[in-house]
């Protein structure tokens, strides 16, 4: 094989090898990021304090997004009552500090265990994110996120349309955060979490199948045996394809050159004329077996 013709295979097939695997296998960070700039994009000229439900991708099917752009100070000192499952109370601020933010809503749907995985526990919810973001300088994507916190009361969280536990298991909130913690809190009223900072949220039950289950794993770990990787793991894994594909060209690259190298000397063999050899003192050298033109001894006459 042509060194030019491997080279163009290895860059065919490059991209597949080291390109991230699908929607459905990315990080939930980088979930957040995704549904950020979808949700973002509903923003192309907002008015203050109203709700705008973004459009997922379509690989995400089932998934649900909105925002909603508010003053820093507005949200402080007035709250925002109702914003889809959540109700922010007064005394709820961001850090850092900007004039403008926007929340950002996500409902995960049947995605929820793909991404947040819980072994041991039953999902009675959907996952529910709420996440801040700097809102300065809309439509752009990719602006900074925020760390929102609850002072005075904490945010609330009404979730709908809940599943029955088994055999009555006792219903649990559960909050991941971003850092890939997770910790548990009563649920009030049957159907209320009170939370104070952002993050994604459910309400679970323990599984009757596991009576005394592992700790919660935390976000991007395993989820029925298949493990998620992520942007970092896969640049680290092509990487190493693009070195062994180096090394494999250099070889094919040596060996094509010396195989250059044999058959110029063959050809060079194959148009020259053998001499004759002889014993000479103990080693053996060429001898031409005569001369073309003998010589002629000239008479002067």
């Amino acid at each position: 094989m042509r060194p030019f013709t491997t080279l163009c295979l290895i860059l065919t097939i490059l991209p597949t090898l080291v390109t991230p695997q699908s929607l459905s296998d990315l990080s939930a960070r980088s979930l957040d990021s995704l549904l950020q700039a979808h949700a973002f994009k509903s923003l192309t000229d907002p008015r203050t304090g109203i709700p705008y439900d973004g459009h997922a991708p379509v690989s995400l099917d089932g998934v649900r997004i909105s925002a909603v752009r508010l003053r820093s100070g507005s949200l402080r000192t007035r709250g925002f009552i109702k914003f889809k499952e959540f109700s922010i109370p007064i005394g709820v601020a961001e850090q850092p500090y900007v004039e403008r933010l926007v929340l950002v809503y996500h409902n995960l749907g049947n995605w929820s265990s793909l991404f947040y995985p819980l072994p041991g526990y039953d999902s009675l919810s959907p996952i529910l994110g709420l996440l801040a973001y700097d809102g300065a300088n809309l439509p752009t994507q990719n602006l900074p996120e925020l760390d929102l916190r609850a002072s005075e009361k904490p945010i609330v969280i009404r979730f709908r349309d809940l599943k029955l536990g088994q055999n009555g298991s006792s219903m649990t909130c559960v909050w991941f955060d971003l850092d890939g913690s997770v910790e548990f809190d009563n649920v009030v009223d049957g159907d209320v979490c009170l939370v104070t900072k952002q993050g994604h949220f459910s309400i679970v039950a323990e599984s009757i199948a596991s009576s005394s289950p592992p700790p919660p794993q935390s976000i991007g770990a395993r989820d029925g045996g298949y493990r998620k990787w992520n942007y970092g793991e896969w640049w680290v894994i092509g990487g190493c394809v693009l070195l062994g594909l180096l090394g494999v060209l250099v070889m094919l690259v040596k060996k094509w050159r010396e195989e250059k190298r044999i058959g110029r000397l063959e050809k060079v063999a194959e148009g020259s004329v053998a001499l004759e050899t002889r014993d000479f003192g103990g080693s053996k050298v060429p001898m031409a077996t005569g001369t073309r033109t003998r010589p002629v001894i000239e008479k002067n006459e």
